[in-house]
């Protein structure tokens, strides 16, 4: 739709432009939609002569003849008050036919149509049509063309993605950092519009301020640095972003200024004209400053009668001033200043945190109101408008100090104990202090501390006794008075050091400890005895009123040594001397660990050893109680079996198949210990017999092996077998292992002898090896040979051919031909010779023949002939016309090319003497 506002006339006409292919719908008074199908225009009218609120689809132009262009997008459609009628009935109402939603999609195309009608709307109207909005779902929904309050259904959906475009026009750019010389500049990345941004491209002016730009920077990094600027000069920059598609606008024009230098000696001002109480002054403005730079001006008097320093009467940015006020035939001198790199300066001061303490012009401020005693640190920096300077260096300055007051009293931290207290004074502050005590009898006052800190520790007290303490400050301003004495007293002491216990040892597991009584007439709470093998391990353990403890559960031939201390209501006294003591030797502890184990630990064992006669036995070694191990005794049964000092041992001469119940103990000088755990073991059965090994089956290049069971053992299926075969090192290598009773050797030589033994493995052991058995391999037949070859000779004559073997071990190589031909059924031998041809005679014209050879092996040290399978026959006949020779290699294949038969071959006579006429003739006609 194209909606019209003409402006001109007295009430306000909309027409209303609806294009081809679409519905302008609108409601009469009665309620009835009325549908007017495009192209047509619609004139509306207006009262009262304002404009009536026209709600469009989203995208449609909304266009007066003003030549604004309005884009409206309404979230629904509204309806026309009453008041508004259109030309074609009292009431209508606009119906739009689309939806506004969040996720509209515009431009797609745009149509352009002629005015509805001279003089009504500016001629040149232009109609923007804008795709229908998509909906989270992905899918493009079409309007329902909504007639007479019946809605028809809806379109079917349709899916598309729309095209990637060039990125959005990115953010100016913006100064990260500056210098006289350098401009360090960064920028954001814009939306890449579905395609991944590659470049930047940062253009500049030069400085110039012509608006005519050129490429600084091309890269894909998000910020540049210009170098070699001039100082205190204006760049104009600007950026835009690239991608797959196409660039994107220039972003905004941004203006930045280098810092400046430092200003010339500047010109003293010129006089314009003077009158009795004024002047008139004017200055120029320096040459080194550019035209972009912002540069202030301070003018300052002198009045020579007065004897007055210059003082500033004017500061701005004008270059000429008028002073007024001024003495009547008096002589004033002026000058005038510029400020143009700083402009103001600023001081920072810090005590925990920078604050700023002055801000302006001036080189010199004093700071009041500080606290005494106190540290400072100053800095400074510089603003102008390029910018603030970085801060100087800081300045640490401190007030003076005034000399300290009266302290406080010391007063008692925690509890007093017999030797030491701890007392504080007054606040930690940056002060010297120093303590003194004296005893309460007026003895001289001694320095027990001196230091910064408000707290000391004062040891090497005497227990019972009363101190008198004083403190007094000291700074660089001197010494401060001392405070009021204090008297403190210190605890009572604790018990003296005890005499050392006496040890009773009564056996090499117990011992006695005793000890006497303090008579220091101090009351003892408690004493504490500590036991341990040395001093490190020392633990306590025994706590009371008792002189004496027996301990238990020691061990033996071991060192002890223990200490003992007495505790009162003041404290634990020293601990005694050390006592030491020695358990005496014992018997050696029980035998742990005792077990059986599936091989003999010791390899110097020669005898063999059979898991059904002999146990093989290990055991960890005891404690020796401080007497060396001497034997170890084994129980088995009734009997007792004595071994040395190891830990191994193997019983033998067992019954197989026989369970034993075994204990052993260990002995030394003290005697023999406890007897251990008993242990319940059982021999194994008897390993099983080895089967009998037969040849089931003898080859060349192979033999198979078989056996079974044996006479005197019953096998079962658990049997393992391990078959060996001596190799040519007179040495037995295991050929094969598993449950199998046959197995075949393959890769042999021909004719050649093989040893062989076997062995039977059960849960029981390993059994014997057998009987060595000797199996021989038998001659290999020659091989088969190829099909021979027919070689055409005059006449019938044919001569036959075919491969030749080499002797093989020695033996000759004999060959046999054999021919089938005519009717006969069966073949023939006509040849048995070494040579590798042969000429057939005699042969039969029109007749087919089939030949075939075998190879015979004469064995020279048996006399026997071993022969070979016939090889492939060979094709071939007899015709008197026939000039070639069919051969036929594979008798199990159709022969490639069949033979002529007698009507065939006439056919082919005739065919042969036509085609020579024909010849003949043209040639005869060529020469004619």
């Amino acid at each position: 739709m194209h909606h019209v506002i003409n402006g001109d006339a007295p009430q306000q006409v909309i027409l209303v432009q609806v294009n081809p292919g679409e519905t302008f719908t609108i409601r009469t008074e009665d309620g009835a939609l009325q549908c007017i199908q495009g192209p047509a225009e619609v004139p509306m009218m207006s009262p009262n002569g304002s404009i009536p609120p026209i709600h469009v689809p989203p995208g449609y132009v909304l266009e007066d003849n003003t030549g604004l262009r309005r884009v409206v997008v309404m979230p629904h459609s509204e309806c026309y008050p009453p008041s508004y009628s259109p030309a074609l009935s009292p009431s209508h109402h606009i119906h739009p036919p689309y939806l506004t939603h969040p996720h509209f999609i515009p431009a797609s195309h745009t149509s352009y149509y002629p005015p509805v009608s001279p003089g009504d709307v500016p001629p040149h109207q232009f109609y923007q049509h804008r795709l229908p909005p998509i909906y989270p779902e992905g899918k493009l929904h079409g309007p329902l063309t909504v007639c007479n309050s019946v809605k028809g259904p809806s379109s079917d959906a349709r899916a598309f993605t729309t095209h990637s475009d060039p990125p959005d026009t990115p953010l100016p750019p913006r100064l990260s950092h500056r210098t006289k010389s350098s401009l360090t500049l960064q920028w954001k990345p814009p939306a890449d519009n579905g395609s991944k941004i590659t470049n930047y491209v940062l253009e500049w002016d030069e400085g110039k301020k012509n608006s005519i730009f050129r490429e600084y920077y091309v890269g894909h990094q998000r910020h540049c640095k210009v170098m070699r600027l001039c100082p205190a000069v204006g760049y104009t920059f600007r950026v835009a972003a690239l991608n797959d598609i196409g660039t994107s606008g220039f972003s905004t024009e941004v203006l930045f200024y280098t810092t400046g230098s430092l200003p010339q000696t500047s010109l003293p001002p010129r006089l314009v004209q003077t009158g009795p109480s004024w002047v008139t002054l004017e200055w120029t403005r320096p040459n080194s400053c550019s035209t972009e730079e912002v540069v202030t001006y301070t003018l300052e008097m002198q009045d020579e009668t007065k004897g007055l320093d210059f003082q500033a009467v004017y500061s701005g940015l004008e270059l000429n001033r008028k002073v007024e006020s001024l003495r009547r035939n008096t002589q004033y001198k002026f000058r005038v200043s510029e400020i143009f790199e700083i402009f103001n300066s600023s001081v920072s001061f810090s005590e925990r945190q920078w604050a700023t303490l002055y801000r302006g012009p001036e080189r010199k401020h004093l700071c009041e109101d500080r606290k005494p005693a106190t540290s400072y640190s100053l800095r400074l920096s510089c603003v102008n408008v390029g910018g603030q300077s970085q801060c100087s260096d800081d300045l640490t300055v401190c007030t003076h100090i005034p000399p300290p007051g009266r302290c406080q009293p010391p007063s008692i931290v925690g509890n007093v104990k017999h030797r030491e207290m701890t007392l504080q004074w007054g606040e930690a502050v940056i002060f010297l202090y120093i303590l003194l005590f004296s005893f309460a009898e007026g003895s001289e006052p001694t320095e027990v501390y001196c230091g910064c800190k408000a707290e000391c520790t004062v040891g090497n007290l005497l227990p019972g006794t009363t101190y008198r303490f004083q403190v007094r400050a000291a700074n660089s301003a001197g010494y401060g008075p001392y405070s009021e004495s204090v008297e403190i007293s210190t605890a009572a002491g604790p018990p003296g050091q005890c005499s050392p216990p006496a040890i009773n040892v009564t056996s090499h597991t117990c011992a006695e400890v005793t000890w006497e009584v303090k008579s220091s007439g101090i009351d003892i709470s408690e004493y504490r005895l500590d036991w341990g093998r040395d001093l490190d391990s020392l633990e306590l353990v025994y706590s009371g009123t008792e002189t004496y403890f027996q301990i238990s559960n020691l061990e033996a031939s071991t060192d002890y040594c223990c200490r003992l201390q007495a505790v009162n209501q003041a404290g634990a006294g020293p601990y005694s001397d050390l006592v030491t003591c020695q358990s005496p030797a014992a018997a050696p502890d029980v035998v742990s660990g005792f077990r059986l184990v599936d091989h003999p630990l010791n390899p110097t064992e020669s005898e063999p050893f059979s898991h059904s006669t002999s146990l093989a036995l290990t055991w960890d070694e005891p404690h020796c109680n401080g007497a060396e191990m001497t034997s170890y005794s084994i129980s088995v049964g009734d009997s007792i079996i004595t071994t040395g000092n190891v830990t191994c041992h193997i019983i033998r001469d067992l019954l197989p198949d026989s369970e034993y119940s075994l204990q052993i103990r260990a002995e030394n000088e003290m005697g023999p210990g406890p007897f251990s755990q008993t242990l319940t073991v059982r021999t194994r059965p008897l390993p099983p017999s080895p089967p009998r090994l037969e040849c089931a089956a003898v080859g060349p290049q192979s033999l198979k092996l078989r056996w079974g069971f044996s006479s005197r053992s019953q096998l079962t299926e658990d049997t393992t077998y391990v078959l060996q075969m001596e190799d040519r090192n007179q040495r037995f290598v295991v050929v094969y292992r598993g449950p199998s009773h046959t197995f075949k050797l393959q890769r042999l030589s021909e004719s050649s002898r093989y040893r062989f033994r076997i062995q039977a493995v059960s849960e029981a052991g390993e059994g014997p090896f057998s009987e060595t058995y000797t199996f021989c391999t038998t001659k290999s037949l020659p091989q088969t040979l190829k099909a021979p070859r027919v070689v055409q000779l005059e006449g019938n004559a044919r001569e036959v051919t075919w491969e030749s073997i080499p002797p093989m071990r020695g033996d000759r190589i004999s060959y046999v031909l054999q021919v089938l031909g005519g009717r006969e059924a069966d073949y023939k031998q006509v040849y048995k010779g070494d040579e590798t041809s042969f000429q057939l005679s005699g042969l039969q014209w029109n007749t087919d023949y089939r030949v075939r050879v075998f190879a015979c092996r004469r064995c020279a040290d048996t006399l026997q002939e071993l022969c070979g399978s016939f090889s492939p026959s060979a094709h071939f006949n007899l015709r008197r016309s026939d000039a070639t020779l069919a051969v036929e290699a594979d008798v199990t294949r159709v022969p490639m090319g069949s033979t002529l038969t007698d009507e065939q071959f006439a056919g082919l006579m005739v065919f042969g003497v036509a085609s020579l006429s024909v010849l003949m003739a043209f040639l005869l006609q060529l020469l004619i």
